[in-house]
């Protein structure tokens, strides 16, 4: 028997076999993660199945494991291997995709100089040498900083056959590991002692000070039990020390040890337990489908579970969507199944959580990129072990290792924070991912949102989703809405009863759109029209809290010269500037790359710089000079980087501790504001006009979501739209919440011109430091595609481009791409990506 190896080395397209030694004959199975020899490295590898006989007649020994148990189960490396085929990415990448930072280990290599003097014959040869000679010896990844566009690889492996370079496989360990705490514990001599007459004289100690801290120590071990205790609650519950601890092992008096301590970043988090509510009757019929769906698990009489398709659960703003999520999870853990929900930001997920533990405490875990490496080990680690019911978080917490999953939430399924960068490893979408591994699971699958993907409602349409609606806002029941309209002395909630005397609904907030066309007209420059800052005053008037929301952080949009029209751009990316009052920086969103603004236009010499367009930062400054009494809260993502901020911010707001939130798209996705009155869109148009497929959508579901966090309260609400284009199909649909309008619309554009859902597109992107390489390499590529399409007589997928990126330079490289779009376009490259491309499986963005 021989293990099939999937080994963690750049750019390896297959597996590979590897002899099992008697030590691990026994031990090993699929899903282990493990040391190989790799040519004359050493490298992690994890095992992905068994084989009689190997591909080649000689194959080396597994070295040992790294871990005593799998660290991928079976079902994750199934769908590791369906992200590997459908994103056409490595499968060490879909693996190691799965595993927690700092566990997976990639090889490396040491580069040493050896020879100073021996003759050098290309210029990258003499470039590595002389880092070399300055920096001493450098790993692979260190000189892939340091050069990032020299091919210093192919001068490398010259000079190391010609010995004037000595190379050194290297393999760190992983560098997170189980977290182990000093303890103490109190010995039988210690109970004794304490259980005997008043004698210090056993402790060794003259002085009554010390002899009292000791006293304490031990007094304080009793009360608790006799331990083991960590020695942080002793420090904190005496004025002990270590010495005195020291002081009290030596006598026999304590054993010190050590224990694994978990980090738990939900263990401080304050929560009071939730009963379920009474459905409504929307609720009770979509909730009965599902119902249906979590009570099948026939298999039939094949090896996959048969299970209901995908469950879009369509329902307005506020319509008790996550309800519907928390019936299904508590339907799964009762079936004694397991669950995972997944949010789309981080800044969702301190509410999203709250509301989970309320209901299911003790049996919840989250999982996001703001939390420390030990915090995402340990939680996967008790993931693995069972110890986890329920995972919450990003993305990246569809991956966590339960076992018998029986349910996959997708809520706010259109977001496009689902979709992996590209640049970022596997371009894998977590929605279709999600879908595919519920499928193969025998799980549910409920993807939920306001607004969904044009391409989820087409395919409830079209019978691949089961569609489930919820038209009407839900507020809550008649008796906790009567208890908080007292408590907060409000004479006249704006409900009414909805399908019972219990359950009270609100209409959606009243959206106005203004013409800022007309508001310039009128001599009115000012960012807020003249009913925007009329509904701002009578609602800091009325003691009320407001959002104004802007999808722009910054201070301005770019900066120029208003004597010859100059905009300052960054230097490697060819994009403007963003400037940022904090810090006072010009800081490109790009690259991060950063400068101080110029006293003088470089490039007239003259002085007068402006800045142009508004930011989060410029937004906050004008409602403190218009409003200087209102107190204002910042939430966009230079205001949420330290760990903890997005809740901070949250509870801030909700605690009434300010009147004004400004924020970016982080504030429009799924929050709930039970005392906001008023939103302000300061400006809709922001990337209507871009040239990209899904412009209008990606505006439309904004503002849809924005506008719907007004009105989530006892007083109802309002939202004004401010915009230059009153009369595109997306605004009005928005400001009407007309979610079908704006479909029937958007899908004939999409009909027309053979976007998705109609096609599917693959993107391959090249980049270079050299424009015209970048633009002839574009040129190449669109003709092999063409060939290929040609050859394959697939008259139905077309190449659009080679064109220039609408960003085309980009952290100092040019970037050209070439889109294939047609009914399976992915196939023509599956084979054989062009060498140096990106490709990227149906894009959200063409940008």
């Amino acid at each position: 028997m021989y293990a099939e190896i999937a080994v963690n080395v750049p750019n390896l397209q297959i597996t590979f076999h590897y002899a099992i030694p008697p030590h691990l004959s026994d031990r090993l199975r699929a899903g282990h993660l493990v040391t190989v020899p790799f040519g004359f490295q050493r490298a992690q590898g994890i095992v992905v199945g068994f084989a009689e006989e190997p591909a080649v007649p000689e194959v080396k020994p597994i070295e040992d494991l790294i871990d005593p148990d799998p660290v991928l189960t079976q079902a994750q490396l199934d769908l590791a291997y369906w992200l590997s085929h459908t994103y056409l990415a490595r499968l060490n990448e879909c693996l190691t995709l799965m595993l927690p930072p700092g566990l997976s280990k990639r090889a490396d290599v040491l580069y040493e100089l050896t020879d100073k003097d021996a003759p050098l014959n290309t210029p990258a040869q003499k470039t590595v040498v002389r880092l070399l000679e300055e920096r001493g010896p450098l790993r692979g990844n260190q000189l892939d900083r340091a050069l990032p566009r020299t091919n210093w690889r192919n001068a490398v492996a010259s000079l190391v056959k010609r010995g004037r370079i000595k190379r050194q496989s290297v393999l760190d360990p992983p560098s997170v590991r189980a977290k182990q705490v000093r303890t103490a514990r109190l010995t039988s001599v210690g109970a004794d002692f304490l259980a005997g007459p008043a004698d210090t004289t056993p402790l060794g100690q003259r002085t009554s000070q010390k002899a009292n801290r000791l006293i304490a120590i031990l007094d304080y071990l009793r009360e608790e039990g006799g331990g083991p205790i960590e020695v942080s609650w002793i420090y904190a519950s005496t004025t002990a020390t270590l010495p005195d601890l020291k002081t009290l092992a030596e006598r026999d008096l304590v054993d010190l040890g050590t224990m694994e301590a978990l980090r738990d970043p939900l263990a401080d988090l304050d929560f009071v337990p939730t009963q379920a509510p009474r459905l409504t009757v929307d609720q009770q019929r979509v909730w009965g489908e599902i119902e249906k769906g979590l009570g099948i698990r026939d298999y039939g009489n094949g090896s996959q579970p048969l299970t209901p398709n995908p469950y879009l659960l369509h329902g307005v703003t506020g319509s008790g969507k996550t309800e519907i999520y928390l019936r299904a999870v508590g339907h799964t853990l009762a079936a004694g199944r397991r669950a995972i929900v997944l949010v789309p930001e981080i800044a969702l997920t301190p509410q999203t959580v709250r509301r989970f533990v309320s209901r299911f405490p003790g049996r919840v875990a989250v999982i996001h990129s703001q939390l420390s490496d030990g915090e995402r080990y340990d939680t996967w680690r008790r993931a693995r072990a069972g110890a986890i019911d329920v995972i919450v978080g990003a993305r990246s917490a569809l991956f966590a290792p339960l076992s018998d999953i029986g349910l996959i939430v997708l809520d706010e399924e259109h977001d496009e924070a689902y979709k992996q960068d590209p640049p970022r490893n596997v371009p894998y979408h977590a929605r279709d991912s999600a879908a595919e591994y519920a499928r193969r699971l025998g799980a549910v699958c409920i993807l939920g949102s306001a607004t969904p993907d044009l391409v989820s409602y087409h395919r409830a349409e079209q019978g691949a989703y089961r569609l489930l609606e919820l038209p009407q806002r839900i507020m809550g029941h008649g008796r906790r809405i009567a208890d908080q309209a007292r408590r907060l002395n409000i004479a006249a909630p704006k409900y009414r009863p909805l399908d019972d005397e219990e359950s009270l609904t609100i209409d959606l907030p009243d959206v106005s759109i203004v013409d800022m066309r007309q508001e310039l007209r009128a001599g009115n420059s000012s960012m807020f029209s003249r009913a925007l800052h009329t509904a701002m005053a009578e609602t800091l008037e009325r003691g009320e809290q407001m959002i104004l929301f802007l999808n722009r952080r910054g201070t301005a949009t770019h900066v120029f010269c208003r004597d010859c029209g100059f905009v300052l751009t960054c230097s490697r990316c060819d994009t403007p500037l963003t400037h940022h009052e904090a810090g006072a920086q010009l800081i490109c969103h790009h690259c991060n790359y950063r400068r101080p603004p110029p006293q003088k236009c470089p490039n007239c010499g003259r002085e007068r710089i402006r800045h142009f367009g508004a930011g989060t930062q410029k937004v906050e400054a004008a409602v403190v000079a218009q409003f200087p009494k209102a107190r204002t809260l910042r939430w966009d993502a230079d205001t949420a980087r330290a760990k903890g901020a997005h809740d901070l911010i949250l509870q801030q707001f909700v605690n009434r501790q300010a009147d004004v939130l400004i924020g970016t798209q982080m504030i429009a996705k799924g929050l709930d504001f039970p005392l906001v009155t008023l939103v302000g869109v300061i400006s809709a148009d922001t990337g209507l006009a871009l040239p990209d497929y899904r412009a209008a959508e990606r505006t439309f579901q904004i503002v849809t979501q924005v506008v719907g966090r007004a009105g989530r309260g006892l007083l109802g609400g309002r939202a004004i739209i401010q915009t230059y284009n009153p009369d595109h199909y997306a605004i009005q649909a928005a400001a009407r919440h007309d979610y079908a309008a704006f479909y029937r619309r958007e899908l004939a554009i999409r009909r027309e011109y053979g976007y998705p859902p109609f096609s599917r597109l693959v993107r391959l992107t090249y980049r270079s430091p050299y424009a015209d390489r970048a633009e002839n390499e574009a040129g190449v590529v669109a003709r092999q595609m063409q060939y290929r399409i040609e050859r394959a007589e697939r008259s139905a997928t077309t190449v659009v481009g080679p064109a220039p990126c609408f960003f085309g330079k980009i952290s100092g490289e040019y970037r050209w791409q070439v889109i294939l779009r047609g009914p399976d376009p992915a196939s023509l490259v599956r084979a054989e990506v062009p060498k140096g491309w990106r490709v990227e499986v149906d894009p959200l963005s063409t940008l």
